[in-house]
């Protein structure tokens, strides 16, 4: 496996950001429902409320995952980042 330096950029602003519920953020991050719950108790993912439901957006949660080295790897490696190897075949 080759390692990659990362550089993570700031958000740019996104005319249509897409929102995820936080089992949908749980699911993509390859992590358990109450950690993206810690992450909203946190500030460090921006949401909104809708009705009772929190709304994340995509942006700042793949933010949020790559700036914990715990957090990366368990995106990478049970999360959607298993298989960005295989779409660049």
């Amino acid at each position: 496996m080759v390692k990659v330096p990362l550089t993570i950029l700031p958000p740019a602003e996104v005319a249509n950001p897409l929102w995820l519920s936080v089992s949908e953020a749980a699911r993509i991050a390859g992590v358990q429902k109450k950690t993206i719950r810690r992450g909203l108790d946190s500030g460090g993912l921006t949401f909104k409320v809708v009705g009772n439901r929190y709304l994340i957006n995509a942006t700042t949660l793949i933010m949020w995952l790559l700036a914990s080295t715990k957090l990366r790897n368990k995106f990478l490696h049970h999360g959607f980042g298993q298989y960005v190897e295989e779409w660049k075949k």
